[in-house]
């Protein structure tokens, strides 16, 4: 830290992604990336011609790729909003709306707590229950703006449209951001509010389902309003902040439905065998609706198995964080990825008899 950093900043506890090591080749089940490859479509579509173009500012307006995503999901472009990767929004909500403080979950996705300190947000960290799922009812009076991620980004449980509905009502003069990285892999969107609530944020990610978390593409549903909240904050920021690349293959991601649908249901598959292998040989897993599961094990400690699988070339993400430090985080990928992480996990086991 240099001399020069203001003294703001300098007690800042910055978002830890997860690892990334290059020593050997991993089997990479740390960061919730999706196993498959982009559809032919996105491959097609960021071509020669388009790479040529990059000598010219993208769209600002990014009037196609808004076009697109609200034809698929039925909702007006004037109620989309676009950004380099979800963080991006995030970032602009917490700027946007935190004045009065904002509301979330202990055990949820880091950035949270992260955009709170960078802005001098009053936090107002709700415990979730024992068994790990969100007390909605602690969210009706929230503080300042309200943000859920639904699943939860750290344990894969969610709400009902009925609880985030409640919350909504209750919350009239506060922006509810609902945080929906995860929800094509079984959870429940709350975009069938969207024109009952003027207050409802919905954030969601090309990072996980889409399979392009390297093109960092982020986009919104809300009010007109909300929307030109983050439309001002973006002008005053980054007007280009989506590169010209990255909205061509967007449109062909949105245009390419049935490609990820099917993606999303082998992961589903995947998830659930997971399960119960896991289960036969002695694991404890939180359910999950998210592309990830949490799982421990009664007699290996989770950091033990942790560093084991990482010995054995497989990355798993391993949380310091009391309440969970005895689970380890585990993306679901393919099924061969995910018969060698089963066949590690087994000699693991096998050792400790």
């Amino acid at each position: 830290m240099s001399k020069f950093l203001s003294e703001k900043y300098a007690s800042l506890k910055e978002y830890v992604p997860g690892e990334q090591p290059q020593d050997k080749k991993y089997i990479k089940l740390n960061t919730n990336e999706s196993p498959f490859p982009p559809s032919p479509k996105v491959l097609k579509s960021v071509n020669r011609t388009e790479v040529k173009k990059l000598r010219l500012y993208s769209d600002p307006e990014s009037k196609a790729l808004k076009e697109a995503i609200a034809e698929n999901y039925g909702v007006k472009s004037e109620n989309v909003f676009v950004s380099n990767g979800s963080d991006e929004i995030l970032n602009f909500a917490f700027m946007a709306y935190g004045d009065k403080g904002a509301t979330f979950a202990d055990i949820t996705y880091g950035f949270y707590k992260v955009f709170s300190e960078l802005y001098g947000i009053k936090a107002r960290i709700i415990p979730l229950k024992e068994d790990f799922s969100l007390d909605y009812k602690a969210f009706l009076k929230g503080e300042g703006l309200v943000v859920i991620a639904n699943p939860n980004a750290q344990i894969g449980k969610s709400i009902s449209l009925s609880e985030i509905e409640e919350i909504l009502k209750a919350n009239s003069e506060n922006v509810v951001l609902i945080d929906e990285a995860y929800v094509d892999f079984g959870g429940t969107s709350a975009l069938p509010l969207l024109e009952k609530y003027n207050n409802l944020l919905i954030v969601r990610t090309y990072s996980k389902s889409r399979s392009m978390a390297g093109a960092r593409l982020g986009y919104a549903f809300a009010s007109k309003d909300i929307i030109a909240d983050l439309e001002k904050i973006k002008y005053s920021t980054n007007p280009y902040n989506v590169n010209r690349l990255t909205q061509i293959a967007g449109v062909a991601a949105v245009k390419s439905q049935k490609y990820y649908d099917k993606n999303c249901k082998k992961i589903i598959k995947n998830r659930a065998n997971l399960v119960q292998k896991l289960t036969e040989i002695g694991f404890e897993i939180l359910p999950s609706e998210a592309n990830f599961i949490l799982a421990k094990h009664p007699e290996i400690s989770g950091e033990e198995i942790y560093l084991k699988l990482k010995e054995r070339g497989i990355l798993v993400r391993h949380f310091r964080d009391e309440r969970i430090s005895e689970f380890n985080r585990i993306t679901i990928g393919t099924e061969k990825q995910m018969e060698a992480l089963i066949k590690k996990l087994k000699e693991i086991t096998e050792e400790r008899k």
